[in-house]
């Protein structure tokens, strides 16, 4: 187990021991434009089916009594016209009174029609001006993320332009997303980071590395989120066959969920749905505790307000549980890499 304390505070203010991820599944209509390499990885609500944005309000209000009081939103949940911000903008009009009780984080300068990371100083300004535009004042950015480490840019130089924007008010602070700990430490050194964001789950464990990213972390004090803590509905128990699995369904593309990959994913996953049924919980709950037991603060997603209700139930697990998950999972590799390979050239950096 990480000896990195789970987050009680990001951006200087209290945050609850689950989060939430305004994220959900593509269309439809995106799987075919993301099999060439053109569409979103991720979509807000606003776009889920065709929901109102009243209907898609509630899993946020959901998950906001129930103590996720993180959010995480991005401008690439979306179109340009129609992403998370646009949603945030709806609920913060409907619910003003919550928006003090929001610990809001925004991943931008990032373009998610060409999958490429945007942040140069001036895209960067350029990104969090938007994300102000689109909120209307209603909400603050607590925490601004580039969502990737743009390889035409040092590090550095991102991290002093969003000083620079921190110290003239337009965001409370900055996080960084998907990066090495050497980059974080490169940050750090110009300017300490308010948090770091990694994908962590049961099946995703290469930042909890000796030397990695939750080590540099938990070295330099940064509070860890981790999305994807069920690895896109692997380790909810809910797949058993590729037919549980709609044909117009963007994890189709992920290799994880690949044939031959699939079927030794679900043996794995299995394991974690006897240690929740011996314990009394939903596979789920069990996941996204262990992503707890590391230190790190989950951002379950969905769109579904039984499921908000489902993920935000605390669960702890005990010595005996925990050992008996690592055993079972320490018996066979899970099958596949966590993202296609599109999306690989600007992971970990």
């Amino acid at each position: 187990m990480s000896p990195l304390s789970a987050p009680k505070t990001i951006a200087g203010k209290p945050v609850g021991p689950i989060g939430y991820g305004l994220m959900s599944k593509l269309h439809a209509e995106d799987s075919d434009v993301l099999s060439q390499s053109l569409s979103i990885t991720r979509i807000a609500l606003t776009l889920f089916g065709n929901i109102t944005h009243d209907e898609a309000t509630k899993p946020l209000k959901t998950a906001l009594e129930n103590g996720a009081t993180f959010w995480n939103a991005g401008t690439f949940y979306g179109s340009p016209d129609a992403n998370s911000l646009h949603l945030l903008k709806h609920y913060f009009t409907k619910y003003p009174e919550d928006a003090s009780r929001v610990v809001l984080s925004i991943k931008g300068a990032y373009d998610g029609a060409t999958q490429s990371p945007t942040a140069s100083p001036e895209q960067i300004r350029a990104s969090v001006e938007e994300c102000l535009t689109l909120l209307d004042g209603l909400k603050s950015i607590d925490l601004f993320e580039p969502a990737r480490v743009d390889p035409n840019v040092p590090i550095e130089e991102s991290v002093r332009a969003l000083a620079e924007l921190i110290k003239e008010g337009k965001i409370g602070s900055y996080g960084l997303s998907e990066v090495s700990a050497q980059t974080i430490r490169r940050a750090h050194a110009v300017y300490p980071p308010a948090a770091v964001e990694i994908e962590l789950s049961l099946f995703s464990q290469g930042a909890l590395e000796k030397g990695g990213v939750v080590d540099t972390c938990c070295e330099l004090g940064i509070p860890v989120v981790g999305y994807s803590p069920l690895d896109r509905g692997w380790l909810t128990g809910q797949f058993k066959t590729l037919d549980d699995i709609p044909k117009d369904d963007f994890r189709r593309f992920y290799p994880r969920f690949q044939p031959g990959n699939f079927e030794k994913n679900v043996e794995l996953a299995e394991a974690v749905g006897n240690v929740a049924k011996k314990k009394g919980t939903t596979s789920a709950q069990v996941a996204i505790a262990w992503v707890q037991q590391q230190g790190v603060l989950p951002i379950p997603g969905s769109t579904k307000v039984e499921r908000v209700m489902e993920n935000t139930k605390y669960v702890e697990l005990t010595q005996a549980e925990t050992q008996e998950l690592e055993k079972a999972l320490s018996k066979s590799t899970v099958s596949g890499h966590r993202y296609p390979e599109i999306f690989r050239a600007h992971l970990n950096k």
